[in-house]
């Protein structure tokens, strides 16, 4: 439960203001069909985050478990500051073409996921936690609980959120995370 909880909350913050969120609001205002779009995002980002997780989780088993733990620390701090840089609306793909609203969300986001900040972080989870599945449900998760309003409201939601403290709680959370991986903490929510 500690790894879906931790994967989940990690992933729903540092997808605010992401650029695979500001997608989601463009094709929410291209397409008009939000069901296809959440259902985009969801088979994308499970396909997306499970490889990320496996490729976490086979770094776990090669390395040692000291030298794992440097390395997670390291990435949870590049994490951190990755999330205080702001996103733009520009960054993602500039057109999705003639497909329909499921396959152009599957595959834009697929796409435009890889190398971000939350697939990064689903690598390092994974690693932390040794359970693919779990942490792949837990970011899959997060995704959708920061992307699924970003579909229903995201104009009402872009006015009213302030980005940069959002951006601000997600650096502390992955340094936080960072802290408690070099001192060998577990968390022990449950």
């Amino acid at each position: 439960m500690e790894a879906f909880l931790v994967s989940a909350g990690l992933v729903a913050i540092a997808e605010i203001g992401d650029k695979t969120q500001l997608l989601a609001m463009v094709l929410a205002s291209r397409y008009r069909r939000p069901i296809p779009i959440i259902l985009g995002i969801l088979v994308a980002t499970l396909a997306n985050h499970a490889l990320a997780a496996a490729v976490g989780s086979e770094v776990a088993a090669r390395v040692g478990p000291q030298t794992m733990r440097w390395i997670l620390a390291v990435l949870f701090l590049a994490m951190a500051a990755w999330c205080l840089i702001p996103d733009k609306a520009g960054d993602g793909p500039k057109a999705v073409g003639r497909a329909g609203a499921f396959l152009a969300t599957t595959v834009a986001f697929f796409l435009v996921e890889m190398g971000d900040k939350t697939q990064i972080a689903t690598v390092g989870l994974a690693a932390r936690f040794h359970d693919i599945v779990t942490v792949t449900a837990g970011t899959t998760a997060g995704m959708l609980l920061a992307n699924v309003p970003a579909v229903l409201f995201g104009d009402v939601l872009s006015r009213k959120v302030p980005l940069k403290l959002v951006r601000t709680v997600a650096a502390a959370a992955f340094a936080i995370l960072a802290l408690l991986t070099v001192l060998g903490v577990e968390m022990g929510l449950f």
